[in-house]
């Protein structure tokens, strides 16, 4: 088997539509750095036939708008060639991850980086968490003397490469010195920022997605791409693009649902049921052009905004994607300070004065 420079934590459609078929397009011409190997980190057997699928070749269906024209196309990915289960593979893992492993990507949900009384440990146990798995899996690695491999999560979390880097050196404090040392400071931790909504699994693998895609890279000493792509972004700082994130999209779906709320559920199920109604789209409108754009101009943050607006109003109208208003109303609370009331916040902190009526409103449960 040819040897994979990609190694990819993880099994979830995210992955398989985003990473996977990302690799798989740029492989075609020659623009990756080749195939890869996926490995299921969490031991889950209900997951053992997707494995065995993905390496099979599978569909990704793309379905939306694009620049107001609809889309719904299939592509064919084959990016990935090698399986493993971590949990009865873990040998062979380690063996990839020394010989061959350029580039190690992962996802592994809410839970993977979260720290678990196993990973104090001297041996490895299947039940650690994904950082206390990497400091017994990257030993072989740093026994060869080989150079070090860059680790890219593509975890929802800020400054995801750093948090992981910190939390992989807190889980090997009990190993020598020498190889701390080199996880600290051979390794090359890079901090990502992934961006597309994989709304359905197809089974046994595949998924269905929106055609919008960005995979935001800050860029460092050192860094190698997993493949060149026209979503992959590089870029010096990856702050003004979560805050586009948060305060833009995020924003728009909390400020959404807190509207459908104080109308008592009345009138959509969906976000695109929201958007073929011309009152709500122009109350959206409203809210990112006299809200949230002055704050965004304030904190000199501006360029390519309204472009990134009109998107994200595409994003929501999107025909075929299946988004519950019920699901985006999960955690709402929380959500209305995350993403509105931090937004207010910011923007006050920016010397940005105007009026925020309607962000105002979403935030005291009232209509607007």
């Amino acid at each position: 088997m040819s040897p994979t420079p990609i190694v990819q934590f993880g099994t979830s459609r995210f992955l398989q539509a985003h990473v996977d078929l990302f690799v798989a397009e740029a492989m075609r011409e020659g623009r990756a750095l080749g195939p890869i190997t996926v490995v299921q980190s969490s031991g889950d057997a209900a997951r053992a036939r997707r494995l065995q699928a993905l390496a099979q070749g599978y569909e990704v269906k793309v379905r939306g708008l694009r620049n107001g024209v609809r889309v719904d196309e299939s592509v064919t990915v084959r990016s990935v060639t090698r399986t493993m289960s971590l949990a009865a593979e873990v040998t062979e893992v380690s063996r990839v991850l020394a010989e061959e492993a350029t580039v190690i990507v992962s996802n592994t949900a809410d839970a993977g980086f979260r720290p678990r009384s196993e990973d104090s440990a001297d041996r490895f146990d299947p039940a650690m968490s994904y950082p206390a798995k990497l400091v017994h899996l990257l030993r072989q690695r740093y026994e060869t003397g080989r150079e070090a491999p860059q680790v890219m999560p593509t975890e929802l979390v800020q400054a995801n490469g750093d948090v992981l880097r910190g939390l992989v050196l807190d889980a090997a404090t009990g190993q020598d010195r020498s190889y701390r040392d080199w996880l600290a400071e051979e390794v090359t931790w890079v901090n990502s920022l992934v961006d597309r909504i994989v709304s359905e699994a197809i089974e046994p693998a595949g998924a269905v997605a929106e055609p919008y895609a960005l995979w935001a890279v800050e860029n460092r000493a050192g860094l190698v791409l997993p493949c060149e792509h026209r979503d992959i972004d590089v870029v010096a700082d990856l702050g003004p693009i979560a805050r586009r994130k948060l305060f833009v999209l995020n924003l728009g779906h909390t400020w959404i649902v807190s509207q459908w709320l104080a109308r008592d559920r009345s009138g959509a199920t969906h976000v695109r049921d929201v958007m073929a109604d011309p009152a709500w789209v122009d109350r959206l409108r409203a809210l990112y052009a006299e809200e949230v754009l002055p704050a965004f101009q304030a904190a000199g943050e501006a360029d390519g905004l309204q472009d990134y607006m009109e998107v994200t109003l595409e994003r929501f109208a999107n025909p075929f994607l299946e988004h519950r208003l019920d699901d985006i109303a999960q955690n709402h609370v929380e959500k209305l300070q995350r993403r509105i009331g931090a937004f207010i916040d910011w923007a006050r902190g920016n010397g940005d004065r105007t009026e925020k009526r309607l962000l105002e409103a979403a935030l005291a449960g009232e209509a607007a």
